[in-house]
């Protein structure tokens, strides 16, 4: 089970974005990288085609995981991921810093 998942509250803790929040729109396990709305964008020059106009566009880039928390459901501050199993036996993930359950 993965600390961070789409559509989890995130806190930027390092780079130019440090204590932006915002939602994790994708994960890539395998580069250890998220995409996150509104943190980390970046101006590309992109040629026009059939469907997309051309001209300059910014858009999000990847941001490793190291450097975003889950932002803690009562307070929104940053926080560490811990797991616990309830009593119908799932697996849940719970903000170590108030011990709330997050939902998804």
């Amino acid at each position: 089970m993965q600390k961070i998942r789409k559509g989890d509250k995130v806190v930027v803790l390092a780079g130019k974005d440090k204590g932006r929040t915002g939602e994790v729109l994708s994960v890539q396990p395998k580069e250890d990288k998220a995409l996150v709305r509104g943190v980390n964008m970046i101006r590309r020059h992109q040629k026009q085609s059939q469907t997309q106009e051309g001209g300059i566009i910014t858009k999000e880039a990847p941001i490793h995981l190291s450097n975003l928390a889950l932002a803690d459901p009562k307070d929104g501050k940053a926080t560490r991921v811990g797991f616990q199993i309830q009593k119908d036996g799932t697996k849940v993930r719970v903000a170590k810093r108030s011990g709330e359950v997050i939902n998804g």
